[in-house]
């Protein structure tokens, strides 16, 4: 599963654009995009996107997303410390 910025910031308890700010600061980011998109490829991908614009033809955007084992990785880069993971009880007898 991956995961927008945004949904990943508030899995870190943090906004989006505290989020973008912590990540350019430890060089993760520049821009918007993974600084080094090789090397932390496990953790953050860029999403290639397009439309079609009337009046000026086909756009094209890139953004950020962050992987599964990404949240944990952003978590201890940051240094954030992660809320517990609530117990899982459906299989009490």
């Amino acid at each position: 599963m991956e995961r927008t910025l945004a949904q990943a910031a508030a899995q870190l308890g943090l906004t989006r654009p505290k989020l973008v700010a912590l990540m350019r600061e430890k060089d993760l980011l520049k821009g918007n995009l993974p600084a080094y998109p090789t090397r932390d490829k496990e953790y953050l991908r860029v999403k290639d996107g397009q439309w079609f614009h009337e009046t000026f033809g086909m756009q094209y955007s890139q953004s950020t997303r962050v992987r599964q084992p990404g949240i944990r990785w952003l978590a201890e880069q940051l240094g954030i410390d992660l809320p517990a993971i609530p117990a899982d009880r459906r299989d009490v007898a």
